[in-house]
């Protein structure tokens, strides 16, 4: 059934703005409302196409909208910006969501069910504890080098850090020793909640059929194929692969004009956290002890027989973005090209 009403919502914490128009743009009402009353006022509206920007709490909103009876749209922020009239304020905003959602050619984002939103959680809590890992690892050798011990730099090196602060003739002071104890101790606790959230991970990674699947690809581990189950936009909103190694911002950065194509670095633009991992993944290829799987002569060995190694991580990471696409609108577990080819 076609919805006659079109409702874009400016969210917030505590007031809601609501702008209500037809389809063909004739504004039906305008209502600043706080957060009790904005759940009633849309579970008395007709089922209508309700519109938000996908920011904080919108897609808890959007399941929300869903089970009202409400079709639920989300825009990203940075194509509403455009169509604010002149002063920027809560109404502006709501009334700017609903002319962009109104534009044909304008894309959508897809609502995230609850589990996904979890997923991506534990993913971002991980994250943000190796984040804080690094961190203390580095005060920790800023201390050292104060006191003439310079070390590298790496996780790897904690053992040899260790040896430092607690060798029997070192000529460190007391203080200095005991805070430096302080923080290996505070990294050991950080890296046991790594373990732990790695582990859950692993988990998750083996009670979907997605995950699975993902897993039988080359350099694809658990971490990479939650990151594609709990990020990426369902595969059937792109076209081909290609659209998604796009979204991704594994292409180049185009500066075309007249008809002639400038095309410069990886764009880098989009999810960050699958394009790092796909890249982290190609480059494991790549060492030597995956250099062993390539076929002297496959598409990859050429590649790195001419151009340099993090050139072809890229590249590879782009294909792999492209076969991810192709297992999952068809429903396929990896096959190796060669082979298939052969076959």
């Amino acid at each position: 059934m076609t919805k006659e009403t079109m409702i874009g919502i400016d969210l917030a914490k505590n007031v809601f703005q609501v702008h209500g128009a037809s389809m063909s743009g004739q504004i039906k009402f305008r209502r600043k409302l706080t957060r009790q009353r904005f759940r009633r006022f849309m579970a008395d509206q007709v089922p209508a196409m309700v519109v938000m920007e996908a920011c904080g709490s919108a897609h808890y909103w959007a399941r929300e909208m869903a089970k009202l009876g409400h079709e639920v749209r989300l825009i990203a922020p940075q194509y509403v910006r455009p169509f604010v009239k002149r002063q920027k304020n809560d109404a502006a905003d709501a009334e700017a969501i609903v002319i962009a959602a109104q534009r044909p050619e304008m894309r959508f984002i897809t609502p995230k069910a609850e589990n996904q939103q979890a997923r991506a959680l534990l993913f971002r809590v991980r994250e943000r504890l190796v984040r804080q890992r690094t961190e203390l690892v580095n005060a920790l050798r800023s201390v050292l080098y104060e006191f003439g011990h310079p070390t590298p730099p790496g996780i790897g090196h904690l053992k040899r850090i260790e040896a430092i602060i607690e060798a029997d003739n070192s000529d460190l002071p007391e203080l200095v020793r005991g805070e430096c104890s302080d923080l290996l101790l505070q990294i050991s606790e950080k890296t046991q909640r790594i373990e732990t959230k790695a582990k859950q991970i692993g988990v998750l990674a083996t009670q979907t059929d997605m995950a699975r699947r993902l897993q039988t690809m080359p350099g694809i581990g658990p971490m990479s194929a939650l990151a594609v189950e709990a990020f990426a936009p369902p595969m059937e909103s792109f076209r081909r692969g290609r659209d998604f190694a796009a979204c991704l911002g594994l292409v180049p950065r185009q500066h075309s004009s007249g008809g002639k194509e400038r095309l410069g670095r990886i764009s880098k633009a989009g999810q960050a956290d699958i394009r790092r991992l796909l890249i982290v993944g190609a480059m494991s290829r790549l060492n030597w002890l995956g250099r062993k799987t390539i076929s002297e002569k496959s598409w990859l060995s050429r590649m790195l027989a001419r151009k340099p190694r993090m050139l072809v991580a890229i590249a590879l990471a782009n294909k792999m973005a492209r076969m991810i696409w192709a297992m999952l609108t068809k429903g396929q577990d990896y096959q190796n090209p060669a082979e298939a080819a052969a076959a």
